[in-house]
């Protein structure tokens, strides 16, 4: 198995297991539906995800205490054992970084298929992909439903439009 870290070069650490061999173990069972556990933007983020990114076989969103926002596999269970073994992955690859910058992305590939995770402050997403992902393209759709995902977070509060003035009618004989 090839790790990559951001800021690492491919090959560059070794470790067994596979990408598509840990979604199955987690109950991925090719996109039969997606479950949501807190807001809708995170469920709308991943639906746009897996629309444009026929490259994802499955995703996770999760914060940094891992709690899971929403998934595209088929139960709470799978979707919290993936949070889990993908914050130990980008924890342990982080071990391997020669400084104390934060590690913000990673992608462990094998002959059968790829694990991405990407952290963004508190907000992580991991996902797995099949055998030669496109790995740029992989980190920028993932990086841009970590940010659909987060966006009610950021968006402050709209104000309400203020009332146009009525302008006020002369009385008659008034000029």
């Amino acid at each position: 198995m090839r790790t990559r870290t951001s800021g690492s070069l491919p090959g560059e650490t070794e470790a067994g297991g596979g990408a598509r061999q840990l979604g199955q173990r987690i109950g991925h069972s090719d996109r039969a539906g997606s479950i949501s556990l807190l807001p809708m933007d995170a469920v709308q983020a991943l639906a746009d995800l897996t629309e444009i990114s026929s490259q994802i076989e499955a995703a996770v969103l999760f914060d940094d205490q891992g709690t899971v926002v929403g998934s595209t596999l088929t139960g709470a269970q799978a979707a919290e054992a993936f949070a889990r073994s993908a914050a130990t992955l980008l924890e342990d690859a982080a071990a391997f970084r020669s400084t104390d910058a934060q590690l913000t992305q990673l992608e462990a590939s094998t002959q059968n298929g790829s694990v991405f995770v990407v952290r963004d402050g508190s907000h992580l997403i991991a996902a797995t992909t099949g055998p030669s992902p496109t790995v740029g393209l992989v980190f920028y759709d993932l990086k841009s439903c970590l940010r659909g995902a987060a966006a009610d977070e950021v968006r402050p509060a709209a104000k309400p439009k203020p009332r146009p003035r009525r302008k006020q009618e002369p009385v008659d004989g008034e000029a």
